[in-house]
């Protein structure tokens, strides 16, 4: 089980790391668009103040070809230490499988449905990141996606793991880990709020009354 950051802000980054539990980050193009920078300027700097762990990248490039080369650039960048999100479709299925046998660490992004993930575990992929809250909003029960994921992978044998994205609760993070997700990314603002509750803060100041 790993908690990464949902996150392309550095400040974010900074924040995380400082905790110490942050295995890794996760970026996506709309995540790199708010910084305002370049994704090449973004992710080398991610990995710098992570310092362990991976950052995934994901491709964005128009065509096949160009989304293999983009691939290998982006992961020149920190060798080893950036990881390549790839939206799942038939063609970047096949081109996640090339990737992966030149050794690269790779995730099918964006899984809305159990098939998608079974011929993600046959091409390969490191991850498999279904969007839960997204999934819950069009197609009913994101939960029960990531479920239906873990048993595939299960089923399959094969090494891939369920990498849960997209929350707006706490208690869909905890849900999805309860589902079956080996790991979850979340943003900073859930990051934080999963070691909270009014209740502890309550008992805090009981506490500190009575040591008075």
């Amino acid at each position: 089980m790993a908690i990464y950051l949902d996150s392309a802000s550095v400040e974010d980054a900074r924040r995380a790391a400082e905790l110490g539990f942050v295995a890794g980050i996760t970026t996506n193009p709309k995540l790199i668009a708010r910084t305002g920078r370049a994704a090449e300027e973004i992710i080398p700097e991610l990995c710098d103040v992570l310092g362990e762990g991976l950052v995934f990248y994901q491709l964005t490039a128009p065509t096949v070809e160009e989304r293999e080369r983009e691939a290998h650039r982006f992961a020149a960048l920190r060798p080893g230490h950036v990881g390549l999100k790839i939206p799942c479709t038939t063609e970047n299925l096949a081109l996640l499988l090339r990737l992966a046998e030149d050794g690269l660490t790779c995730a099918a992004t964006a899984v809305f449905s159990v098939h998608q993930a079974l011929l993600a575990c046959e091409a390969g992929a490191d991850c498999i990141i279904p969007y839960v809250n997204r999934a819950t909003r069009l197609l009913g029960d994101g939960l029960a996606l990531v479920a239906e994921i873990a048993a595939v992978v299960e089923v399959t044998g094969g090494t891939s793991e369920v990498l849960a994205a997209s929350f707006r609760s706490v208690s869909e993070v905890v849900g999805a880990v309860l589902a079956g997700a080996d790991h979850v990314t979340v943003p900073l603002n859930l990051l934080l709020a999963l070691g909270d509750h009014p209740l502890s803060e309550q008992a805090i100041a009981e506490f500190a009354q009575a040591g008075r």
